[in-house]
């Protein structure tokens, strides 16, 4: 039986794990960021929980394919947890393994929470960079307050959390669009048409939910796991949910 690893739940997984291994003794780094000689590369490796199949660690016959191969059912872990995890199943129970993915999110958004604070202009110019479009886009602005927004897209407290810790340096983000703009002053349609091209295109993907606001993340921190340069793509993204007409309005 052949595994599959959905993109969209790939993503939920990396970015709520902030790309470490969920092992609390560990919690190693699981993606390189890139250089100038190589792209980002991922070291992490995709641990099922209950087993992929009817002989691995940890079987569960009552789940079907789709529900084995999903984010309900993975740990992300660097690859000597991975193995360790497998070889010693009897130590490594489901319960365990569980426990570890909600500690490693809840420690997640702790270390977030800390930093957040800490970010300043020279942060938020990176990741504005990553956002930007070539060229500005005409589209309608449907202002909805955010947290009715967040209800009527079925976002998870997970994600309603980092949105409304975001929305705190609302202020400080929108002071850094108009500095820059004071000498481009295409800057802030062109930042929010990168955002909302993005947001389409993961649309068009089929993205949704946690897995869409986690997927628009990645793309602005791309892929770089330290929690500073989280925390600040997490301000920016919050700042353009609040102020752009994406998800359900």
């Amino acid at each position: 039986m052949a595994r599959k690893y959905p993109i969209k739940d790939v993503k939920l997984l990396f970015g709520l794990a902030a790309g470490r291994c969920n092992s609390p003794s560990c919690r190693t780094e699981c993606i390189l960021d890139e250089t100038e000689l190589e792209p980002t590369k991922v070291l992490g490796k995709i641990a099922h929980v209950f087993a992929h199949g009817e002989k691995g660690p940890r079987t569960n016959p009552d789940l079907s394919d789709k529900q084995r191969d999903s984010y309900d059912n993975w740990i992300l872990l660097c690859p000597s947890c991975h193995d360790k995890v497998d070889i010693q199943p009897d130590s490594h129970s489901a319960e365990l393994l569980f426990d570890w993915k909600e500690q490693h999110e809840d420690w997640v958004k702790e270390r977030l929470a800390e930093v957040i604070p800490e970010i300043s202009f020279a942060e938020m110019e990176v990741i504005t960079k990553a956002l930007l479009a070539q060229r500005e886009t005409t589209f309608d602005l449907h202002l909805t307050p955010p947290l009715e927004k967040m209800k009527k897209n079925n976002l998870t407290n997970q994600i309603q959390f980092q949105i409304t810790m975001g929305l705190a340096k609302a202020g400080e983000v929108a002071q850094f669009i108009n500095h820059v703009a004071v000498l481009d002053q295409a800057f802030p349609d062109r930042l929010k048409s990168g955002f909302v091209n993005e947001y389409n295109r993961l649309l068009e993907q089929g993205y949704k939910g946690d897995s869409l606001y986690e997927a628009l993340l990645l793309f602005a921190s791309k892929g770089v796991s330290d929690f500073k340069t989280i925390a600040t793509s997490m301000a920016v993204l919050s700042y353009l949910f609040q102020k752009c007409d994406v998800f359900e309005a």
